[in-house]
């Protein structure tokens, strides 16, 4: 099959190597299932190294799972979670939320990032029986827009919700990317900052299907393996899931493929404002994505030759996303043809 060249989606990426390679050793033998297994035990110890000894790890098989199940474990159905309204959570998992009983709070973004002051009205709900409760605050990181939160605003967050007891929820399927690009390590951008419960994010940084949901507040967790199993996020032969998020825990990997991902995402940049000034960049570059304004004649030429995504036709704005195995010369490649397309 024809491969694609693609700045699509850091779904579209291949498995990194050392993953693969640490499927192929898991897969000699037999090993106990549903988690009683050596890789599974050492991916709960390397969670604990990484976040902190209070988290509690439960891998999942993707991050619509663990947002949904994570938050279905702390809201009741007569309560609700805040998220931006350009929230994965909100516009791109198909109300799996409010299916399994919970609802969200949608509030006008930055930028992609939450602003306190769009909460405060939904607070004096609080305790009003015709009011939807709120009891969570979940937010992105890094944003759906490839921007940051930065270590001041999270902590802000969470003295937010604790003042209002609320629960901090924090949705990384690119945990990683922020980490690397605010260099600090991921117990500082969780645990430390005062986030609850965390989705982490291995599929997007070079895994071939691994995730996370993680209960840093001790206590939080409790009674969830009925949750993990009745929403069906409980794998059977969990060491295939478990040796990707080892392979990439274990050492350096999840800051190697972030890192390099953000590389690109900042050359792109720079080579568009150099080389392309007729496009418009509309946020900052923070992360893995560049968003893009130029003419509609000039994205559908573009499409020719490089897959991507169309991230509004009213505004004629594309997303371009670097991964793991991203390479200057695609880079190159695609911005002399986007100056071939004016």
């Amino acid at each position: 099959m024809k491969s694609i060249i693609s700045l699509a989606s850091d779904n579209f990426s291949g498995i990194h190597p050392e993953v693969l390679s640490a499927i192929e050793k898991a897969n000699r033998g037999h090993s106990m299932a549903y988690g009683d297994d050596p890789w599974t035990q050492r991916a709960q110890e390397l969670f604990k190294h990484h976040f902190g000894p209070s988290c509690e790890a439960f891998i999942v098989f993707n991050g619509t799972g663990a947002n949904v199940c994570g938050l279905r474990h702390v809201l009741s159905t007569w309560q609700a979670a805040f998220c931006t309204n350009t929230a994965h959570i909100w516009t791109d998992e198909c109300g799996a939320l409010q299916a399994v009983g919970c609802s969200l709070i949608p509030v006008p973004a930055k930028e992609g990032k939450l602003d306190l002051k769009t909460l405060q009205p939904f607070i004096e709900y609080q305790g009003n029986l015709h009011h939807i409760q709120p009891a969570a605050i979940s937010i992105t990181q890094s944003t759906e827009m490839g921007t940051l939160y930065s270590l001041d605003e999270m902590k802000k967050i969470a003295q937010f919700a604790r003042k209002h007891n609320l629960l901090f929820h924090v949705d990384g399927a690119r945990i990683s990317n922020a980490a690397a690009a605010l260099k600090v390590p991921l117990k500082t951008l969780s645990t430390d900052v005062g986030v609850d419960i965390l989705s982490y994010g291995g599929t997007k940084n070079g895994l071939m299907g691994a995730d996370a949901i993680l209960f840093l507040r001790p206590g939080l967790s409790k009674n969830f393996q009925y949750v993990w199993k009745q929403h069906s996020q409980l794998a059977s032969k969990m060491r295939f899931l478990s040796a990707q998020l080892v392979a990439l825990l274990e050492g350096d990997l999840w800051l190697k493929n972030a890192s390099h991902s953000n590389a690109m995402a900042k050359l792109l940049e720079e080579k568009l404002r150099r080389e392309v000034p007729q496009t418009k960049i509309l946020f900052p570059v923070e992360a893995n994505s560049v968003f893009v304004q130029m003419p509609a004649t000039v994205l559908k030429k573009m499409q020719e030759k490089t897959f991507f995504w169309i991230w509004s036709e009213e505004t004629s704005t594309a997303r371009f996303m670097t991964t793991w195995d991203t390479n200057p010369e695609l880079i190159q490649q695609f911005v002399s043809d986007l100056k071939k397309s004016f």
